[in-house]
C-alpha cells in the first residue's frame, strides 16, 4: 500500500476552484507551447536556414523546458519573417506566457494568425497592455467590440467593468457581467461589482451585490464581504459572519486570519485598488482555462494579471504550479521565489518550491527549505504539514507525528480536516503507534467516508494486522469501486482476498494491479504469494525473482529471499464473518 502525497491549500479562490473547477493546471509534461502541425509546414522554404533554424531551436528549448529560451527563439524567427502570421503567432503565445506582456502586444498589434481565439486572445492582450499603460479608455475600447469568441469571453466580461471604472464609466462599471450560467464565475463577477459599487462610494448597492450571492461556503464572497464590514466599523457583524463560514467550512484559514484581526480589532484590509480588481479578474479565468487543459489561455491570463498588478501572489503561485507540470522548473521556481515574506500566499509558495525541489531528487534541499520557511513562520499548519510530508518520504514518522501535532492544534481539533488526521495517522502507523493511528485514520474517514486513500489506508492496516477482516474487505471494496483504476488499491483488495483465503479472486485482483503498477514491488510480491498458494509455484518464483529487481526495502527484500530459498510457510486458518445483514458496506469497525 502506497499513500499518495496531499498538500494543504486553504486560499479561499484556491478552494472555491476545488470544487467547482477541479485542477489547477495541464497534466505532467504537458507544454503549453507545443506546436500546431500546420506552423511548422508554413514556415517557409527551409533553404532559409536562420528562420527555420531559429524555429528549430524554439522547439528544441521547450523540449528541455525553457519556455523563455523557446520565446527568444520564436520572437527573433518572426523578426526575420515579419510577414509570415504563423511564426508571429507562435511567438505571440511564448511571449505572453513567459510573462513579456508588452512585446506579446506589440505583436498582435502587427497582425497574427486568423482563428477565433488567437484573435480574441490578441484583443485581450492589447487591452491588458493598454490598461497597464493607463489607457483605459483604449482598453475599454477593445473590450466592448464584436463578442469575444470562445473562450475568451468570460475573461473579457470580467475584466471588461474595471476597464470601465478607470475610464470613467461607471453605468458600464456597476453592471454585472453575463458569465453565462458559470457559478463560479457569477461568485467572481458578483464579488467584483460590489467592490467597484464601494469605490465609487454607493455603499447600500455595495452591500446588496455583496449580500446578493453570499453563502457560509463561499469563500471569496465571506472575505469580501466581512472586510467591507470591518471597514464600516462593523466589527461585530465581520465576527459573526466569520464565525459562520469557518462552522460551514472548518479550517478555512484565510477566514481564520480574518476573524482574528477582526476579533483583535485591527486594521481592516483596504478597498481594492481598481488595478488590482482587474488582476484578481483574470485568476479565475486562468484557472478554468488551466483546468480545460488550455495551457497557453490559463498561463496568458495569469500573466496578464501580473502586468496589471505585479504583486498579485496568487498569480505567481498559479504561475510556478502551472510551469512545474509543463516541465519548466526554471521558471516555476523562479515564480515561486516571486512571493516574498508576510504575504498570505508565502507558506503556499514556499511549499511549492520545496515540493518542486523534492520533485527533482534533492530531498534535503526540500527538507532544508520547509524548516527554513518555518523560523519565518511557525504555527503556520501549511507549511507545518508539508513539512511532515517531506519528513515522512524521508521515513522519520515520529518527527512528522510531531509536526502534524502540531498544525492540528494551531488549527484545532474541531476544525481540522480529514487529511490533517489521514497524514497523522499514516505516520503513526508506521512509526508502530498503531492504537492513535487507527482512531486518526477512523476520524479522518468519518470526517469523508467516500475518500479512496483513507478507506485503502486502514482497510490495508486491519488486513496486514489480520483484524477485522470483514469491515476491512468492505472499506476496499468501496475505494476499489470509487477509483478502479489506482493500481494500490486493486493491490489492497486482492491482498484482503488473499488473506481470507479467496485465491482465485485474490490472483485476478492481483493481476490487474500489476497491469496498472507493474514497478511496484509489494504488488509483484503479493502476486507471487497468491500463485504459490494455488500451486503455480514457477510462476510465483518469477514474481519474487522480480521483486528484487525493482529495489525493494531491506525487510521486503529478505523476505523475498527467505521465500525464494523455502517457499511460504503452511497457510493457517482465519475466521471472517460475512457483514452483517443491512449493514453498511466500507463503515469503519467501531
Amino acid at each position: 500500500m502506497r499513500r499518495m502525497t496531499v498538500q494543504v491549500k486553504a486560499a479561499a479562490l484556491a478552494a472555491l476552484m476545488a470544487g467547482g473547477l477541479g485542477a489547477c493546471a495541464q497534466g505532467p509534461g504537458v507544454h503549453p507551447l507545443r506546436p500546431v502541425q500546420e506552423t511548422a509546414s508554413r514556415i517557409g522554404d527551409p533553404g532559409d536556414a536562420s528562420v527555420y533554424g531559429l524555429y528549430l531551436a524554439g522547439e528544441a528549448a521547450l523540449d528541455r523546458g525553457s519556455s523563455r529560451d523557446a520565446a527568444f527563439y520564436f520572437t527573433r524567427a518572426s523578426q526575420l519573417a515579419p510577414g509570415e502570421t504563423g511564426i508571429r503567432t507562435r511567438a505571440f503565445t511564448a511571449a505572453l506566457v513567459t510573462g513579456d506582456v508588452a512585446g506579446a502586444a506589440k505583436l498582435a498589434d502587427g497582425g497574427l494568425d486568423g482563428s477565433d481565439p488567437v484573435a480574441g486572445l490578441a484583443r485581450l492582450v492589447r487591452a491588458v497592455d493598454a490598461m497597464a499603460e493607463e489607457r483605459p479608455k483604449d482598453a475599454l475600447a477593445l473590450l466592448s467590440g464584436p463578442p469575444a469568441p470562445a473562450p475568451h469571453g468570460l475573461a473579457v466580461a470580467l475584466l471588461k467593468p474595471w476597464a470601465a471604472a478607470e475610464a470613467g464609466d461607471w453605468k458600464t462599471a456597476e453592471a454585472l457581467p453575463d458569465t453565462g450560467g458559470n457559478p463560479v464565475m457569477l461568485t467572481v463577477a458578483s464579488l467584483g461589482q460590489a467592490e467597484i459599487l464601494e469605490r465609487e462610494g454607493k455603499l447600500p448597492e455595495a452591500e446588496a451585490a455583496f449580500k446578493a450571492r453570499l453563502t457560509p461556503k463561499n469563500g471569496l464572497l465571506v472575505l469580501g464581504y466581512g472586510g467591507f464590514l470591518e471597514r464600516r466599523g462593523r466589527r461585530a457583524e465581520a465576527i459573526a459572519l466569520y464565525d459562520k463560514a469557518l462552522s460551514a467550512k472548518p479550517g478555512d484559514l484565510a477566514v481564520t486570519h480574518a476573524r482574528a484581526r477582526a476579533a483583535a480589532k485591527g486594521a481592516p484590509p483596504a478597498p481594492i485598488g481598481l488595478a488590482a480588481g482587474a488582476a484578481e479578474a483574470m485568476i479565475a479565468p486562468a484557472v478554468l482555462m488551466l483546468a480545460q487543459h488550455q495551457g497557453d489561455s490559463g498561463l496568458g491570463y495569469l500573466r496578464l494579471a501580473l502586468r496589471l498588478d505585479p504583486s498579485l501572489d496568487e498569480a505567481w503561485v498559479l504561475v510556478g504550479d502551472a510551469m512545474t507540470n509543463a516541465g519548466d522548473a526554471d521558471a516555476a521556481r523562479e515564480a515561486y521565489s516571486d512571493v516574498k515574506p508576510g504575504s498570505d500566499q508565502y507558506a503556499a509558495a514556499r511549499g511549492d518550491l520545496a515540493l518542486a525541489l523534492q520533485r527533482a531528487g534533492d530531498r534535503e534541499g526540500a527538507l532544508a527549505l520547509a524548516r527554513d520557511t518555518l523560523k519565518t513562520t511557525p504555527s503556520d499548519p501549511r507549511v507545518l504539514t508539508l513539512y511532515a510530508d517531506l519528513l515522512s518520504d524521508d521515513s522519520r514518522y515520529e518527527e512528522a507525528t510531531a509536526a502534524l501535532d502540531k498544525a492540528i492544534a494551531e488549527i484545532g481539533e474541531g476544525n481540522a480536516g480529514w487529511t490533517l488526521f489521514y497524514l497523522r495517522g499514516a505516520s503513526e502507523e508506521r512509526s508502530g503507534k498503531w492504537t492513535a493511528a487507527e482512531a486518526d485514520l477512523k476520524r479522518s474517514l468519518s470526517l469523508k467516508p467516500d475518500e479512496p486513500e483513507v478507506l485503502n489506508y486502514l482497510g490495508y492496516a486491519w488486513v496486514d494486522r489480520g483484524e477485522h477482516l470483514s469491515e476491512a474487505l468492505g472499506l476496499l471494496e468501496k475505494a476499489e469501486a470509487i477509483s478502479p483504476d489506482n493500481g494500490a488499491i486493486v493491490d489492497s483488495l486482492g491482498w484482503a482476498r488473499f488473506r481470507t483465503h479467496d485465491y482465485r479472486r485474490a490472483i485476478a485482483d492481483l493481476e490487474r494491479a500489476i497491469e496498472l503498477d507493474p514497478s511496484d514491488p509489494e504488488v509483484n510480491n503479493h502476486l507471487g504469494d497468491a500463485y504459490w498458494r494455488v500451486g503455480r509455484r514457477l510462476e510465483a518464483q518469477y514474481q519474487w525473482r522480480r521483486v528484487l529487481s525493482l529495489e525493494p526495502d531491506a525487510k521486503t527484500k529478505a523476505a523475498v529471499e527467505a521465500k525464494l530459498k523455502d517457499g511460504l510457510e503452511p497457510e493457517q486458518a482465519v475466521n471472517v464473518a460475512p457483514p452483517t445483514p443491512g449493514s453498511s458496506v466500507g463503515t469503519p469497525h467501531p
